[in-house]
């Protein structure tokens, strides 16, 4: 049993004894009083702050809600200080209703009173298509829903609720409508996740490469989904992208001449593939001075370049700093 749990079983225990002291000493009416009257104490100072809130904030219509539970919650104290049982039954019947009425209320925000009890295929004739999508989707028939989302023009929504159903084919077919229509290429990263759940890869490819022309990390993903359905071409011109973008990056940053050296090794450049792993490994080296670890990479890339004197000679040096970095632990 962890600290929380047995806290709380010796804050329960001390609470029942001290309850049955209470009852024991003076009565069971006076433990009643005590439970009720700091019940009722407490929703009023609840809706007493409400009530000062809403008035600051000239929202009258919960100003009156407040207020008018402020008002009951007052009328239930005085009923436990008079004792007056049938008061306070009364009030604590209006509060359970009111509370049903509240989450009733909450569970369909956006709906008026008259779309609530309406059906959603009366909604559906009437060409309330959003509320009708609403009351589907309660009821789980997403299919449904996505059909009234799209007649609403409410693509997002029609796409979640595709998604519910498993169908992820419409779903991506939806992000892609979203994507042209919006130009904003999240839609097409959508779109690729859900083409790929459908398990067309072909497509999910294509909407991958629309995403990467805007997130160019995402070439070497696309080249790898065409390497999969056997698309040679493609799966070159997405490494040629990847490739552009990494000789980029590398010339600012040293470190992504490794992803340019296994770039041009996928695509059969071994001269050149050997030449970014130079430049990888004297990046390496430049950092190993101040930061030992970077060792392993200058073995790495001298392994890679079949230079295996230099190799072990980096790698004796990152043992070596492993030794003295367990030894200062120990």
């Amino acid at each position: 049993m962890d600290r929380v749990t047995v806290a709380i079983v010796v804050f329960v225990i001390t609470l029942l004894v001290f309850a049955g002291a209470i009852a024991y000493l003076f009565s069971l009416i006076t433990l009643l009083k005590l439970i009720f009257g700091l019940v009722f104490l407490g929703t009023l100072l609840v809706f007493g702050m409400f009530s000062a809130i809403t008035a600051y904030a000239k929202s009258f219509k919960f100003l009156a809600v407040s207020l008018i539970a402020f008002l009951i919650s007052g009328y239930g104290l005085y009923s436990v200080y008079v004792w007056n049982p049938y008061a306070i039954g009364s009030v604590i019947g209006i509060f359970v209703f009111a509370s049903v009425i509240f989450v009733w209320y909450i569970s369909e925000p956006d709906l008026s009173m008259a779309e609530r009890f309406s059906s959603p295929e009366s909604l559906m004739k009437k060409g309330n298509f959003r509320a009708a999508g609403r009351k589907f989707e309660k009821k789980g028939n997403y299919l449904k829903a996505a059909e009234a989302y799209i007649k609403a023009e409410m693509l997002e929504s029609a796409a979640w609720a595709y998604e519910r159903a498993e169908k992820y084919r419409e779903a991506a077919e939806i992000y892609e409508m979203l994507a042209e229509k919006q130009e904003d290429v999240y839609y097409w990263k959508e779109a690729y996740e859900f083409y790929k759940k459908a398990g067309d890869m072909r497509k999910a490819a294509e909407c991958l490469e629309k995403y990467a022309k805007d997130e160019p990390w995402f070439w070497e993903d696309v080249a790898e989904i065409y390497e999969q359905i056997g698309d040679e071409e493609k799966m070159k011109e997405a490494l040629k992208e990847a490739l552009e973008y990494y000789k980029k990056e590398a010339e600012e940053e040293g470190v992504f001449w490794e992803d340019v050296a296994k770039l041009y090794e996928k695509m059969g450049e071994g001269e050149l593939s050997k030449g970014a792993w130079v430049n990888f490994a004297r990046y390496c080296e430049k950092e190993a001075e101040d930061d030992p670890a970077w060792y392993r990479h200058v073995a790495e890339a001298y392994e890679k370049l079949g230079l295996d004197d230099r190799a072990e000679e980096a790698r004796k040096r990152y043992e070596e700093y492993q030794a003295k970095i367990t030894a200062k632990l120990e």
